[in-house]
């Protein structure tokens, strides 16, 4: 840094010579240089000559340098100059970090050019909550005029009673008969807007006493709330009444009745205009006619009656094949599938009920053949719960084999529970145990006795069939 041309831009700039100062200043630098110090002063030289743009660069510069320090006031017064330069939404990111630095003496000009910022961008309530944060700043040596432009904030979202809330503590802040003219007429127009009459035309008498000059918008209010005042005080008709008047009503004539004749609102039998009725109302009228009558035929409640008869039909229809054992995959697709994806070498535990073990799922696949030409349902015999089928392979070799399947219910559909081979003929063995043979005598042939107290004697006859299977 050139500390020459510093020190001459930095006296300069004391002096009230800003040209001079920028000249100095801009010289004190070598380009890409960072220097805090003469940054910050070459903005506020820029501030000087309303160069806003060129102030909030050299703002920006400054923060470059860690060193300098004073990262508050710098944001604050970058921040400043944007808003200036017609940059509100870039001014809020620099005064929010202006207030983030607790270090920063003076918060409460960030807060109040941060509310001015968000008043520029239509943001109501957030300019509110800066304009609040102002004002409670023990810093803040003027919190009038943050409270009333809290007193604004809440005028323009509609809170007229926190409004003269905040106008009566700004009055405690303003300096007698310096300021309070005008906050007495806000205060005013926040009492009209919240309808207490009297107390604004005290807050406007105020106002005028001090010497402070209405705005003419002021004024119109400040003689409405004389006028309410005046017709509360003195008794007389509001302007609603004398309009009311006007019109007729409250007199002693009856604007329904002007005549007096009959003194009930009914009209004259002969008076029906049928005569002068035109073609094309009595058309209008029919078309109307039309669709009152169609209306009251409640053809939309007929549609939905018809619906919901539709549906308790297709419920019971549902019930009914549930009850008789029909339902979804069928009987014969999932005995189709289950040989067809064992053939296939695929999963077919999914096809086996939940209440089959592991090892019967393992014996029934083992009976299942692992190579076949197509599967033939011979017989379903159906129930609500279970199911019987018999099914015939045809065996790729050539043979065929026929099985014995039981599925049960699983919701709609239907899971294997059992299968089983089916053969023509099958071998067969009964014992039969004759306890009702009579003892026969000791020696005799085919029959066996017992010499011991209280032993029993029977025959057992064996007969067995020769069975034969494929």
């Amino acid at each position: 840094m050139n500390q020459q041309s510093f020190e001459a831009g930095k006296a300069a700039y004391g002096r009230g010579d800003i040209l001079r100062a920028v000249r100095q200043l801009s010289a004190a630098k070598e380009p890409g240089e960072v220097s805090g110090s003469v940054d910050h002063l070459l903005g506020n030289c820029y501030m000087r000559l309303s160069r806003f743009s060129d102030a909030a660069r050299c703002y920006a510069d400054a923060l470059h340098d860690a060193s300098y320090g004073h990262f508050g006031a710098l944001a604050c017064n970058r921040g400043r100059a944007l808003l200036a330069a017609g940059r509100p939404k870039e001014a809020v990111a620099a005064l929010s970090m202006a207030v983030s630095d607790h270090e920063y003496p003076t918060p409460y000009k960030a807060y109040t050019a941060l509310g001015n910022a968000y008043k520029r961008m239509g943001n109501i309530r957030e300019a509110g909550v800066a304009f609040r944060n102002a004002a409670i700043d023990e810093g803040n040596p003027d919190p009038s005029n943050s409270l009333c432009e809290l007193g604004h904030c809440f005028m323009q979202m509609g809170r007229a009673v926190d409004a003269v809330e905040a106008y009566r503590t700004a009055l405690d802040f303003a300096t007698p008969r310096e300021s309070q003219g005008a906050i007495y007429g806000d205060l005013g127009l926040a009492y009209v807007a919240a309808n207490k009459m009297s107390e604004a035309v005290d807050a406007f008498d105020h106002a005028t006493e001090s010497g402070h000059l209405l705005r003419p918008e002021v004024q119109v209010a400040y003689d409405a709330a004389k006028k309410a005042v005046a017709a509360l005080q003195g008794g007389g008709p509001s302007e609603t009444d004398a309009f009311l008047a006007a019109a007729g009503y409250g007199g002693g004539i009856d604007p329904l009745d002007p005549t007096g004749a009959t003194g009930e609102v009914i009209p004259s039998p002969e008076d029906t205009g049928f005569f002068s009725v035109t073609e094309e109302e009595i058309v209008a009228n029919a078309k109307k006619n039309r669709k009152i009558r169609r209306k009251h035929r409640h053809r939309g409640l007929k549609v939905l009656l018809i619906l919901v008869l539709l549906l308790v039909l297709a419920a019971g229809a549902a019930g009914f094949l549930y009850y008789k054992g029909y339902g979804w995959p069928t009987q014969a697709s999932v005995v189709e599938k289950l040989f067809k994806d064992n053939a296939a070498g695929e999963d077919v535990a999914p096809l086996f009920a939940s209440s089959v073990s592991s090892a019967e799922r393992a014996q029934m696949k083992s009976t299942l053949p692992v190579s076949l030409n197509n599967v033939t349902i011979d017989n379903v015999e159906r129930s609500m719960s279970s199911t019987t089928v018999i099914a015939t392979v045809k065996l790729s070799s050539g043979g065929e084999q026929r099985y014995q399947l039981t599925l049960t219910r699983d919701g709609i559909g239907w899971q294997v529970s059992s299968v089983d081979y089916v053969f023509d003929s099958q071998e067969e063995g009964s014992t039969t145990i004759d306890t009702n043979a009579s003892p026969e005598p000791a020696g005799s042939s085919g029959s066996s006795s017992s010499t011991e107290s209280g032993a029993t004697t029977g025959t057992i006859s064996t007969t067995n069939n020769e069975t034969s299977g494929e």
